[in-house]
């Protein structure tokens, strides 16, 4: 038995991976590779739907894939949202790493312009919701429409967001890589380690995108061994410098993988993230 003072035992990755995972309504494909899919889910509701674009985490590597998320995915559309959860090439696929892992998030982000008319979904009410690595992919998607015209990954007419997530997210490449978060994943995805990838570095990682424009809310876990805390609270004090709307929710007694999990006493502020973008 545990008492008052004590901690309860965090959450793993087997611990994740062992969650329900929901069907969901569709499975498509926004790309000729076999990774290049999201799942579709649709609240049991009349009306036009708020879209919940749901990004994974797991380093950017392979294995890990959309399947830890599907208990998140399904739990947010029972509150009334659909959500395109998507899956990507990662760090051991064919085309993985720069640029294939982020080209695959904004053409996944897009294609739902291709199934709003069929499936009721309101563009204008798009939030992304991104987990650890799949947080700076979150924070990534909302800043496209400020990368240079003339550089990799700039779209013609990226979709618009109302706002983004980050669970857990790592929000600065750089101080990431300093602190090991990921191990070497962080030089793998930009190809080389961050002082020798400056360009890329400055495309990709979200701090050195703000201001992004639009509202950001993040929640991280006051007990997160995995990304460390200090990553939120350096990334709030430079948006808001910058001009953003950011505010932080640190939730005590959990750490890095309950953030995603529906059960745990983190879904209460998630849920709470959401709302406040999609009201």
């Amino acid at each position: 038995m545990t008492g008052p003072g004590d901690e309860p035992p965090l959450m793993t990755s087997s611990d994740l991976l062992a969650l329900p995972q929901p069907l969901a309504d569709a499975t498509v494909s926004y790309g000729t590779a076999p990774q290049q899919r999201a799942e579709l889910r649709l609240p049991g509701r009349p009306g036009r739907h708020a879209v919940v674009i749901v990004i994974h985490g797991g380093c950017w590597e392979t294995p890990w894939g959309l399947d830890h998320v599907r208990s998140l995915a399904a739990a947010l559309t029972a509150e009334g949202y659909a959500t395109w959860s998507l899956e990507y090439r990662r760090l051991g696929d064919e085309g993985g790493g720069w640029p294939g892992t982020l080209e695959d998030v904004g053409r996944g982000a897009d294609h739902l312009r291709a199934l709003a008319v069929p499936h009721d979904l309101d563009l204008e009410r798009v939030v992304a919701l991104g987990h650890s690595a799949g947080g700076q992919l979150a924070l990534w998607l909302a800043a496209r429409s400020s990368l240079p015209g003339d550089r990799p990954l700039r779209e013609r007419s990226p979709l618009r967001l109302r706002g983004v997530v980050s669970l857990a997210g790592i929000t600065d490449l750089r101080a990431g890589a300093a602190a090991n978060v990921c191990g070497d994943a962080i030089p793998r995805l930009l190809g080389g380690p961050p002082g020798e990838r400056e360009e890329r570095l400055r495309l990709a990682s979200p701090i050195a995108r703000l201001p992004l424009g639009l509202p950001q809310r993040l929640v991280c876990g006051a007990r997160d061994q995995v990304v460390p805390i200090e990553q939120a609270r350096a990334y709030e004090a430079a948006a808001r410098a910058a001009g953003d709307s950011v505010t932080v929710e640190v939730v005590e007694r959990v750490g890095h993988f309950e953030l995603v999990n529906p059960a745990s006493s983190a879904w209460t502020a998630v849920r709470r993230a959401v709302r406040a973008l999609l009201p």
